[in-house]
């Protein structure tokens, strides 16, 4: 998370970023303008994007702000400024929300020892489903897990825990999903099966917003992306623009070399070097194209 920040305004002190955010229509789902600081630690800053049906990408490293940017989506956190809406209210101060949300967390649940149904069905029974069995058994087929399993929680895999948490997440049939996550510890088989319900998910209307730090992961949940680092929204939109744009950022590399200045030279005369520096026996190049350095380099190394 990002330490570098200035010290953040008083709580309830106006916005200072750009002009108010427009969030298309028929967004269910819209972060206004919002920070979120601990103390003097600032994990989101000054955030905006809306979502619609369908599903949505929420990309970045470890450590960007994108679990503290879904706490806030459920309520489990107040923003320190702007607003957050889901489905046009506040899903912090507006409780009958919560029947509409559904989350599944990165962190591991406390299952106690019950079996995924006992688990999944306690949860429909919170949100005061009266099928509550039926629909537990609904979803953890959708799920691909067995409610008859008689294991215990406890004793299960990270990926079938994994599973249980998305199926408590969506056993009330929630408009806005959250997951964080969701498919760290699945295998690739059930990798592109619980993709292929969030894809299901979102075609019945609902907003699904996945979490995840692995850029190639996120290519199968849709073209819509946002892009969250060190607690800033860096882009939004279209997965494959946003790789292009990633893929045609400059790159710093850093080589050893017995004679720095004879390779910069050597370099820099290919003209795809944007820039060198020297750091005793290394230099630092930047370069926009990594294929072709990698081509060029090559001979020049032996």
């Amino acid at each position: 998370m990002n330490t570098q920040q200035p010290p953040p305004p008083r709580a309830g002190q106006a916005p200072t970023g750009p002009a108010l955010f427009v969030a298309p229509q028929g967004s269910l789902v819209v972060v206004d303008r919002v920070s979120k600081w601990f103390g003097d630690l600032v994990a989101v800053s000054d955030v905006s994007f809306a979502v619609s049906a369908g599903v949505t990408a929420l990309l970045g490293p470890n450590g960007a702000g994108k679990s503290t940017v879904l706490r806030m989506l459920c309520g489990l956190a107040l923003p320190s400024n702007g607003t957050v809406t889901v489905l046009g209210k506040s899903p912090r101060k507006d409780p009958e929300i919560a029947a509409e949300i559904g989350l599944a967390p990165q962190q591991e649940a406390v299952f106690g020892h019950s079996t995924a149904l006992q688990f999944v069905r306690a949860s429909a029974q919170l949100q005061g489903m009266t099928n509550a069995d039926a629909e537990a058994r609904r979803v953890l087929d959708l799920v691909e897990l067995d409610a008859n399993d008689s294991r215990r929680l406890p004793t299960y895999s990270k990926g079938m825990r994994q599973r249980v948490k998305l199926a408590q997440a969506i056993v009330h049939q929630p408009r806005v999903i959250l997951l964080d996550e969701p498919l760290s510890g699945l295998d690739p088989r059930q990798r592109l099966n619980m993709v292929a319900l969030f894809h299901q998910l979102g075609d019945e209307g609902r907003a699904v917003i996945v979490s995840s730090h692995v850029l190639e992961e996120v290519e199968r949940f849709g073209s819509n992306v946002v892009v969250i680092t060190q607690g800033r929204l860096a882009a939004q939109g279209d997965f494959h623009e946003i790789r292009a744009l990633m893929d045609n950022r400059p790159r710093r590399l850093r080589i050893t070399s017995d004679n720095p200045r004879s390779l910069a030279a050597a370099l820099v005369a290919q003209g795809n070097v944007q820039g060198v520096q020297f750091r005793g026996d290394q230099i630092e190049v930047d370069t926009d194209d990594i294929a072709s350095f990698a081509h060029t380099i090559a001979p020049l190394s032996k």
